[in-house]
This record gives structure tokens, sequence and C-alpha cells, in this order.
């Protein structure tokens, strides 16, 4: 089934020209990317049903691809391909206004940055956003990989990777697969031996952000970093 199926009023297309997009749900937006439902399925209860199987827009946009083959209604190429470059366009445009102004301009900009690269992984994943000296983003970068609790990070690397890119500045982050975003202890120090590896080479640590599904945690903000 497919949207002209649909009464008109629960048509997501109709619903965006008449109110724009902001108006739609996340069911209707991925509803709109489908098209096309499958055979007793309308396209917004497939919408509605990979959303709940992926646990949001997030968890199913960083789908691998083999998880989303076996969904009936994405076995071909073209769809999953769609919702991928969806993905990478919103990453490209978060990365250029972070590489435009001071990424403390828009705090909200850096945690959805770091939401769409970090936060539907299933293992901990430890990244930087490597700023220069006018604490503008001049790459993102992945630096350790760990399992579902923790993640060995070597200071000496995190130095080495921040000469290479000639940063000024830092912000350090990794997710919870958990889902919560609370920081451990663990976390505390992992940041005091960051900040002091780095001040060794005039590099500051602004941030250290936790990322999870939905939610995200400044420890500059609660006086931690």
């Amino acid at each position: 089934m497919s949207f002209k199926d649909l009464p008109e009023s629960a048509r997501p297309r109709e619903k965006l020209i008449a109110h724009g997009a902001a108006a739609l749900a996340d069911v209707e937006l991925l509803a709109l990317l489908l098209r096309t439902g499958t055979a007793g399925k309308n396209v917004l209860q497939l919408a509605h049903e990979l959303l709940e199987r992926f646990g949001g827009v997030a968890g199913l946009l960083h789908a691998h691809t083999d998880d989303l083959r076996s969904v009936k209604g994405l076995g071909g190429t073209a769809k999953r391909a769609e919702l991928a470059a969806v993905l990478e366009l919103s990453r490209r445009a978060l990365a250029e206004r972070l590489r435009e102004r001071p990424v403390f301009d828009s705090p909200a900009t850096v945690m959805q940055f770091l939401q769409s690269h970090l936060a539907a992984r299933p293992h901990e994943v430890f990244a930087a956003l490597f700023l220069d000296a006018q604490h503008r983003l001049i790459v993102l970068e992945e630096l350790f990989r760990g399992t579902l609790t923790q993640t060995s990070v070597y200071p000496r690397e995190v130095v080495t990777r921040a000469l290479h890119h000639g940063a000024a500045a830092l912000v350090l982050a990794h997710n919870h697969p958990s889902g919560t975003v609370e920081p451990s202890r663990a976390d505390e120090q992992l940041t005091r031996a960051l900040k002091s590896a780095l001040a060794l080479i005039d590099v500051r640590v602004l941030d250290h952000v936790i990322v999870a599904p939905g939610r995200a945690l400044s420890m500059a903000e609660r006086g931690m970093v």
C-alpha cells in the first residue's frame, strides 16, 4: 500500500507541504523516504515497525545493511541506500556548521553531531573533535573501540593525533550503549589523565561529551572538566 491508498489527511507529503517538515513525526518523515509499504501493510505501518525494531531514527540509520536486508520491505538496495544518504547529508550539514564557527557558539549542534556518529553504536566508541585555535572543527576522529562496557584509551595516541592535526583544543566524546549518560568514575579519571597529557603540548580539553540514543551529557557543564 502506498500514500495514495491513505486518506488525504493522513498523507505525510500533503501534511509536509501544508505545514512544513517540522510538523511531521519521525514515523511520517521515514514513511516519506520509504514511499511504499508491503502487501497488507501501509507505508506508515512499515515505518512504525522499523522505528520500533531499531530503537528509533538513530538506531535505524546506523543499522548494518545486513540487518536492513532482513526486513520485509527493505530487501532492495534503493531504500537502504536512501536511508544511508539521508544520514550522511545530515552529518555533513552539522560538520559544516562546526567548521564555520567556534563549537561553543552552537553547543546543541555539537551534541547532535556526536549523537549522529556515536549514539546508536552497539559497543563503546571513544572519539575526539579536533579543533583549531578559533575552536572550529578540524575533524572528528574515532580513536578507540571497546566492548559493551569499557574502552581502553591510550593518552599517548590521543596526543599523537592532536599533533598530527595541529589541534589547539579537543572535545572528547564517547557513547554508553547501556543508554545512560551519567559519567562513571572511570570517565572522570580518563578525562583528568587526558587533560594532563594534552596540557604538555598546550592543547586544551574543552569538554567530554557522553551520548546515548536520544540523550547527551556535557561533563564541562557538570564542572567535571
